[in-house]
């Protein structure tokens, strides 16, 4: 899956895209988790200020 992802986001439209990767800390376990989305070049920021 991961291949397709990034195939189509290195054409056309999707190169408005980013797909980011967040580590966040779960409030049960202690462990850490990754968060993943693909969003807008212009929302990325939210994406990592968020919560």
């Amino acid at each position: 899956m991961a291949k397709k992802v990034v195939a189509t986001l290195k054409t056309g439209v999707g190169k408005n895209y980013t797909r980011c990767i967040k580590m966040v800390k779960s409030p049960k376990t202690g462990a850490y988790i990754f968060k993943e989305e693909i969003v807008h070049n212009d929302h990325v920021n939210d994406f990592f200020n968020r919560k």
